[in-house]
């Protein structure tokens, strides 16, 4: 699996931030996240849940690029009631379409401690099980970043792997042992 590669990398390169993740949760927080929310998660969120449990106390691990910590499943959820708030008044649109509002039909998997999320779109459309990127201050998702976790998950690992650009970021290793996507 591709998030073995990223702990892998981090393990090797950057221990600090790899320190910092935990691995799966209990299997409930999954079934309570369902149940609260009315949303399955993919498979592919599950499989990823199931191997990477965020961090503990929410303490910062950027491995998503350009700031994103991964969490799980509880985190999740904590993060979907906060956001309700934010819930957009025109809720019928499909999977990946620009959106204002943070939609109920997300999952968030990743914050940057500002409000901004990554989530999985599991509004309906081709398009299903995107992961989107929701700015809070702008209050919209523009475009899906990825068309699937295992594409993000497969992207991410790689640009660590070569020390490429992912978009418009790219890895380094700071001296003390933390990963940081440099943008630009």
């Amino acid at each position: 699996m591709h998030w073995k590669r990223i702990v892998d990398w981090l393990g090797e390169h950057a221990p600090v931030t790899g320190s910092e993740l935990r691995t799966a949760e209990d299997p409930a927080a999954v079934l309570a996240l369902s149940k609260e929310t009315g949303l399955v998660p993919p498979e592919e969120l599950r499989t990823w849940w199931s191997v990477c449990g965020g961090t503990a106390n929410l303490a910062f691990a950027e491995v998503l690029p350009p700031f994103y910590t991964p969490i799980g499943p509880s985190d999740s959820l904590r993060s979907w009631r906060l956001k309700r708030g934010f819930w957009p008044p025109e809720l019928d649109s499909e999977a990946g379409t620009p959106t204002t509002g943070f939609h109920p039909m997300w999952l968030p998997i990743a914050f940057d401690g500002c409000g901004d999320a990554l989530a999985v779109d599991l509004r309906p459309g081709v398009l299903s099980g995107c992961v989107v990127e929701w700015d809070r201050e702008c209050h919209e998702m523009v475009k899906p970043e990825w068309t699937s976790v295992t594409e993000m998950l497969d992207q991410v690992a790689t640009a660590l792997e070569q020390r490429s650009r992912l978009g418009h970021c790219e890895p380094l290793v700071t001296h003390d042992g933390r990963l940081d996507w440099r943008t630009g």
